[in-house]
């Protein structure tokens, strides 16, 4: 379905690398994230105030979370779409990794605010009636859940965006947390143990490490980890296989966003070749990786004397 999605409201979706065609897909994200959170919102909270259970209301509260997560990921797929200017002439692609921050902290604060609620429930046990429709409108919210992990996942991937992988997480997370109030619920009407609480506690926990988990990979990539491997060896072989490229070295890779990749290297070139001859190769180079992998590269040419064993 994601793709029908897709192929209706983002204009050349296939460029992935275009900034344009990027900020199309982060904010078809964001608005089905919106409308699908806030339907989530009113089916569990409706159905936790008719059976007076904390632990649906306060999921219920965590898909509205949710939906807080989608409107500041709209934005920063926004403004990281924003074109260069003098303040940032690398333009604003590291927008997506701070929203992506600012998911990851929600999603905490709302494994943090879950945990509260049950450590209360272990402390005051209510009784807690389920019927076969309010069960079946709590099922239903886990299919969405999980169409929602599958399409964030997917578009996520598809233009290495961080923020969509975070909203996938996020999904994931909540798909296992109504899960578990849901058998807690059905197993609280067999025992007086107020297994509700417990499993409410193990929730939060497990909803906090997605987040820790989201936080973590997102400030690496704000503090400059070394590039990828794959991306790596993609430069490496488009710049080996130029005409009269004896080798290269000093390849050094700048991230400023999904989109908005940099990058410098030296070219090895003979020294009896043309300048005009060997220019035109570097710059051909430079347009295909360009082209090819969305990356901004200037190559540098180094004369090399062939005949010189130094």
């Amino acid at each position: 379905m994601i793709k029908i999605f897709i192929k209706k409201f983002v204009k050349n979706y296939d460029q992935t690398h275009d900034i344009g065609v990027r900020k199309a897909y982060g904010t078809l994200g964001g608005i089905l994230g919106i409308l699908c959170n806030l339907f989530l919102f009113a089916i569990k909270f409706l159905v936790g105030y008719a059976i007076n259970s904390i632990a649906v209301i306060s999921d219920a509260f965590n898909n509205l979370s949710d939906m807080a997560s989608s409107v500041v990921g709209l934005f920063g797929a926004r403004l990281s779409g924003k074109n260069a200017d003098k303040e940032h002439p690398f333009g604003h692609g590291r927008a997506e990794y701070i929203s992506s921050l600012i998911v990851a902290f929600l999603i905490i604060l709302v494994g943090f605010e879950l945990l509260r609620d049950s450590s209360a429930k272990i402390i005051h046990p209510e009784k807690i009636i389920l019927s076969g429709g309010m069960l079946l409108l709590l099922l239903l919210s886990i299919v969405i859940k999980l169409w929602m992990f599958s399409y964030n996942r997917y578009m996520g991937r598809l233009i290495d965006a961080p923020i969509l992988l975070a909203a996938a997480k996020d999904s994931l997370s909540d798909v296992i947390a109504t899960s578990a109030v849901i058998l807690s619920t059905i197993a609280a009407r067999y025992t007086a143990f107020p297994i509700d609480g417990i499993v409410g506690i193990v929730v939060s926990v497990l909803v906090m490490y997605t987040g820790y988990g989201v936080a973590k990979d997102t400030i690496d990539k704000l503090m400059g980890r070394s590039a990828g491997e794959e991306l790596v060896q993609e430069i490496t072989s488009r710049v080996l296989r130029g005409k009269n490229v004896l080798g290269m070295h000093d390849l050094m890779i700048h991230d400023y966003g999904p989109g908005h990749t940099i990058a410098s290297v030296h070219a090895e070139v003979p020294d009896n070749l043309s300048l005009v001859e060997v220019h035109t190769v570097i710059d051909q180079i430079e347009h295909n990786i360009f082209e090819e992998l969305g990356v901004d590269i200037v190559i540098h040419m180094d004369p090399v004397h062939q005949k010189d064993k130094k």
